[in-house]
């Protein structure tokens, strides 16, 4: 791996418009047979307006559950558990009982999100990997060795405490994939066989940039990052 930080300037110069670029390398695309949503309304949906009360949330949940029908389609939903709010909320849409959506959470790579995840009981976590060196040197002040680091160390507590992890690569499409994503990825998931745990990955095109387009280069070719994270890291 290396931990040269990488921004990718000739896609994303700071006075214009990122760059489509296309380096004519073809992948397999992959669609899949069983498409679902994972809701994220109790999570990114509060960050663009002032947050839910308890009820509020509920009642969303409720409504979720109701337009699902039992179908699955709506598969999880994502909450954050960091105030008093949130955990109660929680607790709430437990007691209802319902298959769908699922209550999943959603916390960063720190050992206190994890300590929230273990002491609610909750099953499935989120866990925020960001991958691009925009935040990794940037945000984190990490560089890529550190961020793996702290990356696995949560995903091993995870692990041990029998919380299936969803590691959300964030940035995915500004991130070094052939020289960070795909590492850890494959570490991840050497990590998951050993325990016995699929994980689940989840490409993260924080800021929108990514791209359609067959032969499109990366790190905005969305068909290279699926095609390489299926076949390339394990």
């Amino acid at each position: 791996m290396s931990n040269q930080i990488n921004l990718y300037k000739e896609f994303f110069p700071y006075n214009e418009v990122p760059k489509i670029v296309f380096d004519d390398k073809f992948y397999e695309r992959y669609i899949p047979d069983d498409i679902f949503i994972t809701d994220t309304t109790f999570r990114d949906g509060q960050q663009s307006m002032s947050t839910f009360t308890k009820n509020q949330i509920v009642k969303l949940y409720d409504f979720m559950h109701k337009i699902d029908n039992n179908t699955g389609v709506i598969r999880q939903t994502e909450f954050f558990l960091y105030n008093p709010n949130d955990r109660a909320a929680v607790e709430k849409c437990r007691e209802m009982d319902y298959e769908f959506p699922q209550i999943t959470s959603w916390i960063r790579a720190k050992e206190s999100d994890f300590q929230l995840v273990k002491d609610m009981g909750i099953k499935e976590t989120g866990i925020l990997m960001s991958c691009s060196d925009y935040h990794i040197f940037k945000k984190l002040g990490w560089d890529r060795e550190t961020a793996m680091k702290n990356y696995i160390k949560i995903l091993e507590a995870a692990l041990t405490a029998g919380v299936k992890p969803r590691c959300h690569f964030e940035d995915l499409t500004r991130a070094d994939v052939i020289n960070f994503v795909l590492p850890l990825a494959k570490k991840l998931n050497e990590l998951g066989t050993d325990a016995g745990v699929e994980i689940k990955i989840r490409a993260c095109d924080t800021l929108g940039v990514g791209l359609p387009y067959a032969g499109a280069a990366l790190p905005r070719s969305v068909i290279a990052l699926i095609s390489l994270l299926r076949t390339e890291a394990g």
